[in-house]
């Protein structure tokens, strides 16, 4: 009996949160990776920078440039070329008109192809431009390993990215509030604002939403060459983790590998909180405008995912924030940026956002202070510098 007690002790000894516990999940995706929403940390990763298709993964950032540089309320007109695209579940006819808050409920629930082409042509003036756009947004989060030809991930030679990146552009989309109401909803009604009689019922494709705990998003893909893709996120117990699978061996295992890499993660972090955007400002000085300072917080809270055997003391942050910046200035312009630290690694940097708006003036301190920046320009070219 004594010896049945001792075996017992041992084995409850090990099981309280060590890593080694948790099983590394075996997954078919021939890419994936794992990571903590917010600080941007990779808890899991196979092939994760091997170049990839991201088929309609795709769409996540077409979804995002739309968010960032058009308007929900927005008209669009289906044009030949965005009407004629193939697998358009929505039926759009050339001169149809749907506001651009249903063209992005078509194509993040049911990832309709020609609701891609109608968004970049409006919001890029043609898919050229907008793929330029694309790009250098997603230079901007990161994502410097991929290149986008298309809005929607229709096969292309030159479409390509790693699954490593798509995290990347996954959590700099889950940023945006309006995002993660779209890809959260299960279902949604869309009307046609020309011909006004038609309507579609949309249910989204990704089954997570329905099957596992704390599913909040993101987008489903799949080609013949990409295989079966998708980015899910969840979040349980303030922990928010996003997965990215590329090119799983079916449309259904894209959906089960995903669940082992999230039951993975939320198996061995926990979270220990960094930043309070509330408590958290910044004061910047405004040149050439009505005021002559602005104050700024953060776009959000900051937590670390934190592993067993870990300290939040492996996490530092690095804030970067200008002393002066000329006006005007708009309410909820990034006026500067937090990088998350670990171990002197960036993981992410979030956004320091301006509290209020600063028209262009003539306040005598902010002329002042226009007047220095520009003597000490002078001086830096004089220098060389």
């Amino acid at each position: 009996m004594k010896l049945l007690i001792l075996l017992i002790s041992i084995i409850m000894l090990q099981l309280p949160g060590r890593v080694s516990m948790a099983a590394v999940p075996e997954i078919t995706a021939e890419h994936a990776v794992l990571i903590e929403a917010v600080s941007g940390r990779v808890l899991f990763e196979k092939k994760a920078e091997e170049r990839a298709y991201p088929a309609s993964l795709t769409k996540m950032l077409t979804c995002l440039l739309a968010l960032e540089k058009g308007s929900l309320d927005d008209t669009l007109t289906i044009s030949n070329e965005a009407a004629a695209t193939e697998d358009a579940f929505m039926g759009f006819a050339p001169g149809d008109q749907i506001s651009m808050r249903d063209a992005l409920m078509g194509l993040m629930l049911v990832s309709d192809n020609s609701a891609a082409v109608a968004i970049a042509e409006s919001v890029g003036g043609s898919r050229a431009e907008f793929a330029e756009m694309m790009n250098e947004r997603a230079r901007e989060m990161g994502a410097f390993q991929s290149h986008f030809v298309t809005p929607n991930g229709l096969p292309h030679p030159d479409h390509y990215s790693t699954a490593r990146d798509i995290a990347i552009i996954a959590a700099g989309c889950w940023q945006n509030n309006t995002y993660r109401d779209i890809v959260g909803r299960m279902d949604q009604q869309v009307r046609w604002i020309y011909p006004s009689n038609k309507a579609i019922n949309l249910k989204n494709t990704n089954k997570l939403l329905w099957s596992f705990d704390g599913a909040n998003g993101m987008k489903t893909g799949w080609t013949q060459q990409a295989g079966g893709c998708l980015a899910a996120s969840a979040s349980r117990n303030g922990i928010n983790l996003i997965a990215i699978v590329l090119d799983s061996s079916t449309v259904e295992t894209r959906f089960t590998d995903a669940q082992l890499l999230l039951d993975y993660g939320f198996s061995i972090v926990k979270r220990s909180k960094g930043v309070d955007k509330a408590r958290t400002e910044k004061r910047i000085l405004v040149t050439g405008g009505e005021d002559f300072s602005v104050t700024a917080h953060p776009a959000e809270d900051i937590f670390f995912p934190v592993l067993s055997g870990e300290s939040s003391a492996d996490y530092t942050l690095n804030y970067s924030v200008p002393l002066t910046v000329k006006a005007p200035v708009s309410k909820g312009q990034r006026v500067g940026s937090i990088a998350i630290m670990y171990k002197g690694q960036e993981l992410r940097r979030v956004s320091i956002l301006a509290d209020n708006t600063v028209h262009d003036g003539l306040h005598p301190v902010s002329l002042f202070l226009g007047l220095l920046d520009k003597i000490a320009d002078m001086i830096r070219i004089a220098l060389g510098r």
